[in-house]
């Protein structure tokens, strides 16, 4: 314990000032991006956008690619501009990007939107991994990257956990909270944060944003690496699943309220703070318990996997992810779907960790930062796939919306179109009054009739195919070299 203790008091100023920017930025984000879903397809008359899965899934699937792929740019440009000066371009992008998409209503104004803010954390991404990293040394960086990821999940679990709590205000509170958020990162950065010292390189910014792209030309040579980060941008899309898809189908489909009763019946007061009127709780609240189960949960499975291959950690962390999945999307049961979410979250903790470890371990002695940054390119490939997955497929499969429309031409009701006038909510109301059946009962109708959970099988088995891909390149591919 005092030896622990000893090593935290090795962390300088800029360690933890790094770490206190990295909690609210990942706050601010993920207050934003938990409840992202629900505001690009919820009906208007809720202060949401309306659009089509279909959209949303274009809208999150090229932000987020671009978000994981520009900082082969931004990286570079931090070095030769500087920390500092990056950090507050990117909060101000931050900023500038939550007020646009607050305020815009189309579907090009909302994608530029979430582009400009996704251009800003790609910004923001590099820099604080790589303060971390100049901040310790070979005795203190083992437990201060551990520092750093808890501040992520701490930041995960707060942020939608309170943009639950202020949608019953309206979206624009979800906004503004996360806009604050972010303006307290520069009273952070303007006072505790201090720029590395380094060498200046003579090489120009071009010269270093196209040394940038030659290193992964590099990487990309040894095509076994490849197309591990091909079978891995599966597991990714699959993964992703749960910002892009999940959100909307407890949304639509799941009954939490027996999860606010059961805490009202323990905690009435919490319960009353974190509920809404339906006497429920709201979506992006329950989503946070996804960082709350990596809170509890990390160390100890950390501890468990450490015995195992890297590989081999992966392919079995993604297998029970892919149970989390089939559960979270194959009931209306909020008990069931939180089980879901848990075993989801211990396939998370088991494989996720273990995909940076096992790029580290595979990558040449004098080559492992490049092999290190290109791996990057396998999580924005997931987000664009990801993007079609919760797109179109999803909309056919399991929108409520779509669904109706169905049985609304098959029984030949005639119902206006959804539009700005006429909205999503309106659209059920009016059905299930002509099919003479309450909203809930119209719901549990769609339920039983057109399968909307069958979609489980689509999202658990792309993360399954991840496995079998593993397996046979772990048992194949590399068997031959």
């Amino acid at each position: 314990m005092m030896g622990a203790l000893s090593i935290f008091k090795k962390y300088n100023k800029t360690f933890w000032a790094s770490n206190t920017i990295e909690l609210f930025e990942r706050w601010a984000w993920y207050g934003f991006y938990m409840a992202l879903a629900l505001f690009l397809v919820n009906s208007k008359d809720t202060g949401a956008l309306g659009f089509t899965q279909a959209q949303k899934g274009i809208i999150m699937g090229t932000g987020s690619m671009l978000l994981y792929f520009l900082p082969v740019v931004t990286g570079a440009i931090a070095d030769k501009v500087g920390y500092k000066k990056i950090l507050y371009l990117s909060f101000a992008l931050y900023i500038s990007g939550f007020y646009m998409m607050r305020s815009f209503h189309s579907f090009e104004m909302a994608f530029f939107s979430f582009i400009w803010i996704c251009v800003g954390g790609a910004f923001f991404k590099p820099i604080i991994t790589a303060m971390i990293s100049k901040t310790t040394n070979s005795e203190t960086a083992s437990i201060g990257f551990g520092i750093f990821y808890m501040m992520v999940n701490i930041g995960g679990f707060i942020g939608p956990f309170i943009a639950g709590i202020l949608l019953k205000k309206g979206w624009d509170y979800v906004f503004f909270m996360s806009i604050i958020v972010v303006a307290l990162n520069y009273v952070v950065t303007f006072f505790f944060f201090k720029e590395p010292i380094e060498k200046s390189s003579e090489r120009g910014l071009a010269k270093k944003i196209g040394q940038a792209f030659i290193n992964i030309w590099i990487t990309m040579q040894n095509w076994r690496y490849v197309l591990f980060l091909i079978i891995m941008s599966i597991f990714w899309a699959a993964y992703n699943q749960l910002y892009y898809t999940f959100p909307v189908f407890v949304d639509e489909w799941v009954d939490i309220t027996i999860l606010y009763d059961a805490l009202h019946s323990i905690l009435p007061g919490l319960a009353e703070a974190v509920g809404n009127e339906n006497g429920s709780i709201s979506t992006p609240t329950f989503l946070s318990l996804n960082s709350f189960f990596i809170i509890c949960f990390q160390l100890v499975v950390s501890a468990f996997v450490m015995r195992f291959r890297s590989l081999t950690a992966m392919m079995g962390g993604i297998f029970v992810l892919a149970g989390g999945l089939g559960l979270m999307f194959s009931f209306q049961s909020g008990w069931i779907i939180m089980l879901g979410v848990l075993i989801f979250a211990l396939g998370e903790m088991a494989s996720s960790p273990k995909f940076t470890e096992y790029v580290g371990r595979i990558a040449p002695d004098d080559k492992k930062a490049l092999y290190l940054g290109s791996s990057y390119i396998a999580i924005a490939l997931g987000h664009q796939i990801a993007g079609f997955l919760s797109g179109s497929l999803y909309e056919e499969i399991s929108d409520k919306i779509f669904l109706l429309k169905k049985e609304v031409a098959e029984r030949g009701l005639q119902i206006p179109e959804v539009s700005a006038e006429f909205t999503k909510n309106d659209y059920l109301q009016e059905a299930a009054q002509q099919m003479n059946m309450t909203v809930s009962e119209l719901s549990d109708f769609l339920w039983v009739n057109y399968h909307p959970q069958n979609i489980w099988m689509i999202y658990a088995g792309v993360a399954f195919l991840a496995v079998v891909l593993l397996w046979i390149y772990d048992r194949v591919i590399l068997k031959r070299q």
